[in-house]
């Protein structure tokens, strides 16, 4: 799947695309208690979109890599399309 095919509402989503900026690492209030967030922003040949890493991922992830998601689901938040991935996702960097 493309960026420019994402539309938000959809789920299982198997994307490839280069991570191309890095927002700053904040903490935020959860129904599990606080956890650290962090959005990225990943690009293809047809468009970026915002994904959202959670703990661990954050750091696992850099500026330039190229990073497969599969099982991802998406979701508009303050206008914008965003790319999630559920615990039961997967995220691996390719390049």
């Amino acid at each position: 799947m493309k960026i420019a095919d994402i539309r938000p509402g959809m789920s299982n989503i198997a994307i490839e695309a280069k991570v191309v900026d890095k927002g700053e690492v904040r903490e935020v209030q959860t129904r599990y208690g606080p956890r650290s967030v962090a959005d990225f922003t990943l690009e293809d040949d047809t468009g970026q979109i915002s994904l959202s890493l959670w703990e661990k991922q954050i750091n696992s992830v850099a500026i330039g890599d190229t990073v497969s998601i599969d099982g991802g689901y998406s979701t508009q938040f303050r206008d914008k399309l965003q790319l999630n991935i559920p615990k039961n996702g997967k995220l691996e960097i390719t390049k």
